[in-house]
């Protein structure tokens, strides 16, 4: 974060200073920080409430730890910046928590008007906007290795893709920052467009439409308005200077291929398609880890990526695609891509236990398409010789066709020639050994795995199959037969 004292954040904000004297208004901020445990000298602690505490009633302990001031909602017993309150709209306006009085969200609204303040005093900085239905942390990940080595670059620690995680994350450039990479969720249309208007990308990708979060949006179609407010609030292609929009988009989904009529911005696409701007071609798959040969305009060059499942070759493709902008060439970026290993928890993790079991961690969440795509690479690990195992909890979120999803993933993965394990109240159908919780499914599968079987957890992120996963890696787990 560039230096601001509490005096420019008040003023940036629209607060108003309290308990904080002419001297300490001028005491530079060089940072923000959601948790006070985690607050050091310099720090500006963003007092938010919770689902079970409010950042509001740790302020002082906040600043005991060194931090100069709190962004807050209302008045506190320390040295802050009080925001001005706003209307809450819709639960999304403050990430569902409990925010009886709108503090939260007037802080979150706050810190918004901070990180777009900041990012518009580094004007020599390229941000790159990632959205789409699936892969958005895998491709930031990769964007983050793909872009280092063209420059400072910061990317979002995670998952962190909301209201407060993309201003938190966007607060982490500085002047030397030459990259920025923010991933964009929504769980409703305008949401986008909202964190658009905090930090707005000069460069947007958008990887694909699937079913995450068909229950909230009601049809694809309104998943693909959604998604597309990413390159609707792009530049203008033709502006001089380097600070023209550019619009990368999957030519192999249909629905984001149409987004090219959106945009004021360059499209540039990519994906397996002849006609793609960057694509692959000659794709091998070895023990689920894909090979291919990377196809541009500038050149082209071999990529073997460290990262289980073939959909990870989109992936790479599209953070190709932002590299080559931003000056990359086909050798450094495949180098680069063949070198980048998994960088956020719970996405295809892929263990070999001691006993020889191998457990894949996917545990982060899931939707159809991911449980496709997880399930093709459980069959590429295990191949003909070795027995697979799916360990499948719920799909959430994925609307009226939740019950035909999951028995198409249970048939998916009995045709990959696996064992499905159904884990809490999804029904998989009669092919499915179904049992009623985590601690139900470690005991199965410590009882019958064998060594050289692979075991695939996969679910959405409150299931917490995690936890599976983390017990099977344990000791105790490790059972040899």
């Amino acid at each position: 974060m560039i230096e601001m004292t509490p005096a420019e954040i008040a003023a940036v904000t629209g607060g108003r200073l309290h308990r904080i004297d002419e001297e300490a208004a001028a005491v530079p901020v060089t940072a923000v920080e959601f948790d006070s445990r985690r607050v050091g000298p310099g720090g500006l602690f963003l007092a938010l409430p919770g689902e079970r505490a409010d950042g509001h009633d740790f302020a002082a302990q906040a600043v005991t730890r060194g931090a100069t001031a709190v962004l807050a909602g209302r008045e506190v017993d320390a040295p802050a910046v009080v925001v001005p309150p706003v209307e809450v709209r819709d639960s999304h306006t403050y990430l569902g928590a409990v925010d009886p009085d709108g503090t939260g969200a007037a802080v979150l609204a706050g810190l918004g008007r901070l990180a777009r303040h900041v990012l518009g005093a580094l004007p020599g900085l390229a941000v790159v906007g990632v959205t789409g239905s699936a892969g958005k942390t895998s491709t930031k990940d990769l964007l983050a290795a793909v872009l280092s080595p063209l420059g400072p670059t910061v990317a979002p620690p995670e998952s962190f893709n909301n209201e407060l995680g993309t201003p938190y994350t966007a607060l982490r450039a500085d002047a030397g920052t030459r990259n920025l990479v923010l991933e964009f969720s929504a769980r409703g249309i305008g949401h986008i467009a909202a964190l658009c208007a905090v930090a707005p990308p000069r460069i947007g990708v958008v990887l694909n439409v699937g079913s995450a979060h068909l229950g909230e949006f009601g049809s694809r179609a309104a998943i693909a308005t959604a998604k597309g407010e990413l390159v609707e609030a792009l530049p203008p292609g033709d502006l001089p200077g380097g600070r023209g929009g550019v619009a990368v988009l999957n030519a192999d989904d249909e629905l984001v291929a149409a987004m090219a009529t959106r945009t004021p911005a360059r499209v540039v696409t990519f994906g397996r398609a002849a006609d793609a701007h960057v694509r692959a071609t000659d794709v091998t798959l070895t023990a689920g880890r894909a090979s291919f040969r990377l196809v541009t305009p500038a050149g082209s060059a071999d990529v073997a990526l460290r990262l289980v499942g073939e959909h990870q070759v989109s992936n790479a493709l599209a953070a190709a695609a932002v590299a080559l902008e931003l000056g990359g060439t086909p050798d450094g970026i495949a180098a680069a891509l063949s070198a980048a290993t998994p960088a956020s928890r719970w996405r295809m993790e892929v263990t070999d236990r001691a006993d020889g079991v191998t457990v894949v961690n996917d545990a982060y969440n899931a939707n159809p398409e991911s449980v496709r795509a997880a399930i093709t690479a459980l069959g590429q690990i295990a191949g003909p010789d070795r027995r697979a195992w799916a360990v499948l909890g719920p799909m959430a979120e994925i609307g009226d066709g939740a019950a035909a999803e999951h028995a198409a993933a249970a048939e998916n993965a009995r045709a990959a020639g696996a064992r499905v394990v159904a884990v809490g109240a999804p029904d998989y159908g009669p092919g499915a050994e179904h049992v009623a919780d985590v601690p139900a499914a470690l005991t199965l599968l410590r009882e019958r795995t064998r060594p050289g079987d692979v075991v695939l957890v996969k679910a959405s992120r409150s299931a917490g199959l995690e936890r599976l996963a983390a017990g099977l890696l344990t000791t105790e787990g490790m059972v040899c037969r």
